[in-house]
C-alpha cells in the first residue's frame, strides 16, 4: 500500500483545527503504554512520525497540555479537545501526528508496536515489528530505514 497523494489534509472532530501533511511518514507506530491508553481512551494510540517541515496547521490554533516535567508536548483542539499531535522535547526533526485524523486514512496501519508489556490482553495489531518496551536508538534507526524501503518506496 502506498501513501496517498500529498498534501494530505486532516482535522479534529469539530473541524476547528485543520492540518496538512506535506511529507510521507517516516514510520507508523501503535503504542500500548498506559499513558497512550489513557490519552486515546483506547487500547493503544496510533502515530505517524512526520518530518517537522512536512507538517503544518492550516486553520485554527492548537493548545498544548502536557504533564509537568514531561518531555512529550501534546497538542489539542481547544474546542473539542481532540489529541492532534505530539512534539518530543529535544527532537526538532519530526512531529508525531494522530493519522486517523487525516482525510484519507486508507494508508494507516502500524509498522511497529511498542510497550506490549503494558498492552491489554485482547489488543492486537498488524504491526510488522513488536517490542516489549521502546526500541533502542540503533533499532529505531534500522526500523526507519526498513519502513522507508519496504512500506513507502515507489
Amino acid at each position: 500500500m502506498h501513501y496517498p497523494n500529498l498534501p494530505l489534509g486532516g482535522t479534529c472532530r469539530c473541524t476547528t483545527i485543520r492540518f496538512e501533511l506535506l511529507a510521507a511518514p517516516l514510520m507508523t507506530v501503535a503504542c500500548h503504554c498506559h499513558d497512550c491508553q489513557r490519552m486515546s481512551a483506547s487500547a493503544f494510540s496510533l502515530t505517524a512520525m512526520i518530518p517537522a517541515d512536512g507538517f503544518g496547521i492550516t486553520q485554527g490554533e492548537p493548545v498544548e497540555s502536557s504533564l509537568p516535567g514531561s518531555l512529550r508536548h501534546h497538542f489539542f483542539c481547544p474546542r473539542c479537545m481532540t489529541w492532534l499531535f505530539t512534539r518530543l522535547e529535544g527532537v526538532d526533526t519530526r512531529i508525531n501526528v494522530r493519522p486517523t485524523l487525516c482525510d484519507d486514512t486508507s494508508w494507516v496501519k502500524p509498522f511497529v508496536e511498542t510497550m506490549t508489556k503494558e498492552k491489554l490482553p485482547w489488543a492486537t495489531t498488524s504491526a510488522v515489528h513488536s517490542f516489549d518496551a521502546f526500541p533502542s536508538i540503533d533499532e529505531f534507526q534500522r526500523l526507519l530505514a526498513e519502513f522507508a524501503k519496504d512500506e513507502w518506496a515507489d
